[in-house]
């Protein structure tokens, strides 16, 4: 956890708010009868919590690493999950410059084959592969191969291990395999994406616990504090809700509901707190003064846009540390985010309608239209022309719409709550002409009388939902929706592959930088990160060219005799010779560094973390040709 900060400044949390959420989960988990299963009860509840605590506050992009990272963690300690089959998936060392023998796997694939047979648990796998082309062929042209059984005898391969060689045969799938690895090994709870009910954050919130909003675009998440605060009896009407918009002078407006908050056990909420920087550690003194004095009532809401680069964050440490962060982001995929849409609303909302049989459909296809329109952002260009703030208060407003319209109406307006849906409310939100067309159509395709007589697919393979109550609608998602898939956004297939594989490399990527401060752990096969760094620099010191010989080239040709290209060619000589001698005593240094021999210095830790993460160091492109 204190590592991740390294993704994000705003990921921030200190030890006494871990061991708050520690022992909480202690006190929670449930009884056995057995002492083993009580241990069992324990660390699952434990992880589970944590999990929560950590992730309420990440951004979408960053939850699938935290939970890589954590389940690979607890793998390791296991030895199901070795660190040699960790290394490879993460750093992927495929041999370059081969041939593919197969036309289903590209050159770079094959490289990852070759690198796996070198590890006795995939002996011959390359073999088997030429030998059984079809099957193979077949099993890499599955639409979800995660979820398939490998050919032949590989069948009987664990999930670490088919991960891996998934990591080889399908890249572009990497995020589904990790998504799928995850739910096999730990639960389906850890990736469903769904989000924390406001209501149970509170619970743990203090007077010196304040629950912190990390803002995205077209989020406002006042509006659930003010539906809680009335539900509890805290409103602006009985004057305990006070509710400052920071900005020029309004410091001063702040400090004075806090302290009366402090007092009389209001709620007090301040918005924006980015936009002033110099009040920023008042505001930290002060929260730490009013949390040990305070009215037991008494509770503080902040919100805040995060930086763009760690270089502009400016949201003080301890604010932080000590807050329940949460942020509003849609979730990542369809499961998700028809979830994350259902979940704006309750089973007094499916009945607050007089045509039960028309609003509900009605609504279940709107869910299904808003996970559509929100997760196509996320193909960039293939999804909108223009990235457009669609939110759930979009849904909501419409949901209103909805029922207004349905009750005032005899038979069902389809053409006006097309327009309204279609045109105002999220197009209100859209700019360009095409963009603006292709909502349309969606809301064409979705909003049609056949809805009503659940006749209607949403998507290829997904009939829209009968009749249910609200639990009945969250497992119809689980267990009749079709594989993650662009043909569930109206997409072709293709259309993912480059967002996906970016994506994993990504995951891979940070989860071996968060990792690299000790690659040691469990597994009678695994090494610490010294010793690994030794392994890479030797490696690397042998595989190092000889300087060129100046002299001899320059004796080969007459200086007036030059033409332009070899005056080119000895200048990038020359360039050559200096980045060599720039690398070997670089890996001298370091070499001698971990070995004791001389002390650590801060570019020695720099080059360090390079060579672990397979990256140039910044300044070898100055020195050569890179």
């Amino acid at each position: 956890m204190n590592d991740l900060n390294r993704i994000h400044p705003m990921y921030q949390f200190s030890l006494k708010a871990f061991r708050t959420v520690f022992e909480w989960a202690i006190d929670t988990a449930p009884e056995a009868e057995t002492e083993e299963e009580r241990l069992m009860n324990l660390m699952d509840n434990i992880t589970y919590s944590i999990y929560v605590y950590t992730t309420r506050g990440l951004f979408e992009r960053d939850k699938l690493i935290f939970c890589v990272l954590m389940v690979l963690q607890v793998q390791q300690n296991s030895g199901d999950f070795p660190q040699f089959l960790i290394d490879f998936l993460l750093r992927y060392p495929a041999v370059p410059d081969l041939k593919s023998p197969v036309d289903f796997l590209s050159d770079l694939s094959w490289g990852g084959v070759q690198a796996l047979v070198r590890i006795d648990n995939f002996r011959d796998l390359d073999k088997d592969i030429v030998a059984s082309a079809k099957r193979w062929k077949a099993f890499v042209d599955t639409e979800a191969p995660e979820k398939e059984k490998l050919p032949q005898e590989w069948k009987n391969k664990s999930e670490a291990e088919k991960l891996c060689i998934m990591r080889a045969l399908r890249p572009d799938r990497m995020t589904y395999a990790l998504v799928y690895f995850i739910s096999t090994t730990f639960g389906a709870k850890y990736v469903e994406g769904r989000q924390v009910d406001f209501a149970t954050s509170y619970k743990e919130s203090k007077p010196n616990v304040p629950v912190f909003f990390i803002l995205s675009p077209g989020v406002d998440p006042l509006k659930d504090v003010e539906v809680l605060g009335r539900k509890l009896g805290f409103s602006v009407d009985k004057n305990n809700f006070h509710n400052v918009s920071l900005g020029q002078g309004q410091e001063v407006v702040a400090e004075n509901a806090l302290d009366l908050g402090a007092v009389e056990g209001h709620w007090v909420v301040l918005q924006n707190i980015h936009l002033v920087k110099r009040w920023l550690p008042t505001l930290e003194k002060k929260l730490e003064q009013l949390g040990e004095v305070s009215n037991p009532k008494f509770r503080i809401f902040i919100s805040a846009e995060p930086a763009a680069t760690a270089d502009t964050h400016i949201i003080p440490q301890g604010i932080l540390e000590n807050a329940i962060k949460i942020t509003n982001e849609p979730p990542t995929g369809m499961q998700a985010n028809l979830h994350k849409a259902l979940d704006n609303f309750t089973q007094e909302t499916l009945e607050r309608c007089s045509k039960e049989a028309e609003f509900k459909p009605i609504l279940f296809a709107l869910c299904y239209f808003h996970a559509v329109v929100t997760e196509r952002r996320k193909f960039g260009a293939q999804g909108w022309n223009r990235s457009y703030p669609f939110s759930s208060g979009d849904l909501r407003i419409c949901l209103d719409v909805l029922y207004n319209y349905l009750e005032s109406s005899t038979k069902v307006p389809w053409e006006d709550l097309r327009y309204l849906f279609g045109e105002i409310m999220y197009g209100g939100h859209i700019t360009d002409d095409w963009d603006r067309r292709l909502c349309k159509t969606f809301l064409e395709e979705y909003l049609q009388p056949e809805l009503i007589d659940g006749d209607l697919y949403l998507a290829p393979g997904f009939l829209v939902a009968p009749n249910s109550d609200y639990v009945g609608y969250h497992a119809y998602i689980d267990d009749a929706l079709p594989p993650e898939s662009p043909h569930l956004y109206g997409l072709h297939p293709n259309a993912e592959i480059e967002f996906l594989t970016k994506n994993a490399e990504r995951v891979f990527r940070m989860v071996l930088e968060l990792q690299q401060r000790d690659s040691s752990g469990g597994g009678g096969e695994s090494i610490s990160r010294e010793e690994a760094l030794l392994q890479i620099i030797e490696d690397l010191t042998e595989r190092l060219p000889d300087n060129f010989n100046m002299a001899e080239l320059g004796a080969r040709q007459a200086p007036d005799e030059r033409t332009p290209y070899t005056v080119v060619a000895l200048q990038e000589c020359e360039r050559m010779n200096i980045l060599l001698a720039e690398i070997r005593r670089s890996l001298k240094e370091l070499r001698l560094g971990l070995r004791g021999e001389l002390t650590m210095s801060g570019d020695m830790d720099i080059l360090a973390g390079h060579l672990f993460l397979d990256s140039v160091r910044q300044g070898f492109e100055d020195l050569g040709i890179l």
